[in-house]
């Protein structure tokens, strides 16, 4: 049995969870709503404060879909109570970050600074502390989407192993190569 499939799930109090039909989960909580579609094959069950997820067999497709339905169901609760946030870091002589809304303005090297629209269940903060390289903070409740903004931000500029400039994520080791030396 997968051991990430066969953990319950606690539900927190505020927290409200229904399965629909064809197991069309929907979990609101104080910081949203979400909804996601788990594979109809697999048991969801909600009984006094707990969801657990159950197979139907010991089929190969059944156990793959076990652990990944079970952290998907995971995740929608852990949102909507907590919520998931993800920071950037620009690391770059003159690289700069600000925001007005939901409009984030990069400067990172290029000839134009990169506008970038964010969708508006993501909240987007930014820092530039003297000494220190600048900072996105990106919060939302949907970790999905949250870990697609983040990284389609990220590929504006990947960290390079000689310099280690670009954006990487907060805590990301970048692995450096040596580089050319002299010969003589």
């Amino acid at each position: 049995m997968s051991r990430i499939g066969k953990a319950p799930i606690s539900l927190p109090g505020g927290v409200e969870i229904n399965v629909s039909k064809g197991n069309l989960v929907t979990v609101k909580g104080p910081k949203g709503e979400l909804i996601q579609q788990i594979d109809p094959e697999m048991e969801i069950s909600v009984e006094d404060g707990t969801i657990t997820v159950k197979r139907p067999t010991e089929q190969k497709r059944h156990r793959a879909m076990h652990g990944l339905s079970r952290s998907l169901v995971a995740n929608m609760v852990t949102g909507v109570t907590d919520g998931f946030v993800k920071e950037l870091e620009l690391v770059g002589v003159g690289y700069r970050a600000a925001n007005t809304g939901q409009l984030l303005e990069l400067t990172i090297g290029y000839s134009h600074p990169i506008m970038f629209a964010l969708p508006d269940e993501v909240k987007v903060t930014t820092a530039m502390e003297k000494g220190k390289a600048p900072v996105v903070r990106l919060e939302s409740h949907d970790k999905q989407l949250l870990g697609e903004v983040a990284n389609k931000i990220r590929s504006y500029r990947k960290p390079e192993p000689y310099k280690g400039k670009g954006i990487r994520f907060a805590g990301e080791e970048v692995r450096r190569k040596a580089g050319k030396s002299a010969s003589k």
